[in-house]
């Protein structure tokens, strides 16, 4: 037996109608995109500018001090330390291989900012420079860079080379892995669509009251109430 008819109506309209948008959502209407994977991809878009550190990074780099060093590196197979080769011997390295195992010698300096014009290019979307340079996908290369400095960080700080391997994990989480996560993202500047910003934000807290009321208008208008 429903106690208040008109209350009840009312959030039953509230929830179908809440059901509806809910539905909409979840359809392609958005540039063959859904509406959250359109946020995402916004949200995505507008962070990336905000997770660019490479310049300042860069510089960091730029102040080791005696950056000649030798270091072995334990790659996860034989096959992955192969494809790193190419890599330290474009920075100028000279590289021994044993299996999994690589011995690298060159210049710090020189590596990282190598690793660092890999990361910008991929960073800039221009994967194609990427994978033409190395001769296999981009980002595969990228994800041996990453495997190799993290092997590298560990090599340096058993030689208590603790600066230089702060820098490679510096370089490996500032610039390889931003570079790998937002690869194929078109940066776009907050202040660019602060429309669609503020409209998201409130309509979230909108349709979160909207079921709110939905709710307690059903339950009201059943007879249900919350009483102390």
């Amino acid at each position: 037996m429903i106690a208040n008819k008109p209350k009840f109506i009312t959030g039953l309209t509230l929830m179908v109608l809440f059901a509806a948008v809910f539905v909409a959502i979840f359809m392609p209407l958005f540039g063959g995109k859904n509406g959250l994977e359109y946020l995402d991809n916004l949200y995505n878009s507008i962070s990336k500018g905000s997770a660019y550190y490479i310049d300042s990074v860069r510089k960091q780099v730029d102040t080791i001090q005696d950056p000649g060093l030798t270091f072995t590196l334990t790659m996860k197979s034989a096959s992955q330390a192969q494809q790193a080769i190419p890599l330290f011997m474009q920075a100028g390295a000279q590289v021994g291989q044993s299996g999994a195992e690589l011995t690298v010698t060159g210049n710090m300096i020189k590596i990282l900012n190598h690793v660092l014009d890999d990361a910008q290019s991929m960073y800039d979307n221009d994967g194609a420079a990427v994978s033409a340079k190395y001769g296999y996908a981009e980002k595969l290369v990228l994800y041996n860079w990453w495997s190799a400095l993290k092997a590298m960080d560990f090599d340096l700080k058993k030689q208590k080379k603790f600066n230089s391997a702060r820098l490679a994990e510096t370089v490996n989480k500032k610039a390889v892995e931003t570079a790998y996560n937002y690869y194929g993202i078109e940066g776009q500047k907050i202040s660019e669509r602060i429309g669609v910003v503020i409209f998201s934000l409130v309509f979230y807290v909108v349709y979160t009251l909207w079921y709110g009321f939905g709710i307690m208008y059903m339950f009201e208008g059943w007879g249900l109430r919350l009483e102390h």
